[in-house]
């Protein structure tokens, strides 16, 4: 009888493990299916929102990061300026003047300034460039000097694939170079008995105070190119807002006393500028707007990037008031 139980005692417990490892019931699996589809669907909702969140933010931080950057190299570049072109003075330069202006313009007819797919210039100013060890002292002694250079600043829209779908700006220079009598290589566009090292940009020649009876603005007005040139407009900042205030943009700001809004007639107010090209003090002064368009970062469409008031945040401004630190005095 002993035997008997133990043998069966044994048997009831092997069959109780075997009945304990037998895995799940079909039902089993499908009641915890529904579970994890119940708990892991609002799971990656949510991580989904957080990274389409994260993404917009870091669009709008970069924009904004972008933005002043631009300013601050404006900035510095301003700040050598010595003459800034109002509207009238750039649409002289850029040959978009009537007939009626013929005094204020004698060169009106042309165009002085390259003209990139979709530029507009909104920012033309002469600035002194320092150039480094240029002067020779002695054998072994070099000085410091300054040349003269032009400047523009252009906002681009196009269809460019290379670029965003919002609007651009382009920077432009051309410089003079530093005469040299011993200077043995012929400088492009200049002849033979030009000496200079470095060169002149191709193309480059120097404002003229020489001229009698006119004002510094007609004077600065009647700048003419030497031809054409080797440089070309290169890309500042990508992502400026491209709206035209046709499609909603904000209105230009109110230009202060004696300021001159540029252009003078906006399409696009990503970026203009307001210009006193002369002051009481023979200085010229600039107030740069711009405004840059996050929402072209997330989204391939022009026609859904445009401004909107509800969705301002993503397009952040700024703007700066710059003096140049060098005047031309002329009578």
């Amino acid at each position: 009888m002993n035997i008997l139980r133990s043998l069966l005692t044994t048997q009831l417990k092997s069959s109780q493990k075997q009945t304990k490892n037998s895995g799940f019931t079909l039902i089993e699996l499908l009641v915890g299916m529904v579970i994890a589809f119940l708990v892991i669907t609002p799971l990656l909702g949510f991580m989904v929102s957080v990274l389409n969140t994260d993404g917009q933010e870091q669009a709008k931080a970069t924009s904004e990061q972008e933005i002043k950057a631009a300013l601050d190299y404006m900035t510095r570049d301003l700040q050598q300026a010595i003459y800034i072109y109002d509207a009238t003075g750039i649409a002289c330069l850029s040959g978009t003047v009537d007939a009626s202006a013929a005094n204020t313009c004698p060169n009106a007819s042309t165009n002085q300034l390259p003209s990139p797919t979709g530029g507009v210039p909104v920012l033309v100013f002469w600035k002194r460039e320092l150039v480094n060890q240029a002067i020779t002292i002695t054998a072994t002694q070099n000085d410091d000097t300054f040349v003269y250079s032009l400047v523009a600043y252009y906002l681009i829209k196009d269809t460019n694939t290379n670029w965003s779908q919002a609007a651009r700006i382009a920077r432009w220079e051309i410089k003079d170079g530093v005469p040299n009598s011993a200077a043995t290589v012929t400088c492009s566009g200049f002849t033979a008995t030009d000496k200079y090292l470095p060169c002149p940009d191709k193309g480059f020649k120097p404002f003229d105070l020489s001229q009698k009876g006119l004002t510094l603005q007609a004077k600065m007005n009647s700048w003419t190119g030497g031809g054409s040139y080797d440089q070309v407009p290169v890309v500042l900042v990508d992502f400026i807002d491209q709206t035209t205030i046709a499609q909603g943009a904000p209105a230009t700001a109110t230009c202060s006393t004696n300021f001159i809004q540029v252009p003078a007639t906006i399409v696009r107010s990503g970026f203009y500028t307001c210009v006193n090209s002369v002051s009481l003090n023979n200085r010229s002064a600039v107030e740069v707007y711009l405004r840059g368009n996050a929402q072209a970062r997330l989204i391939q469409d022009e026609t859904q990037v445009r401004y909107a008031q509800s969705k301002s945040s993503y397009f952040p401004t700024a703007n700066i008031k710059v003096q140049g630190s060098s005047f031309i005095f002329t009578k």
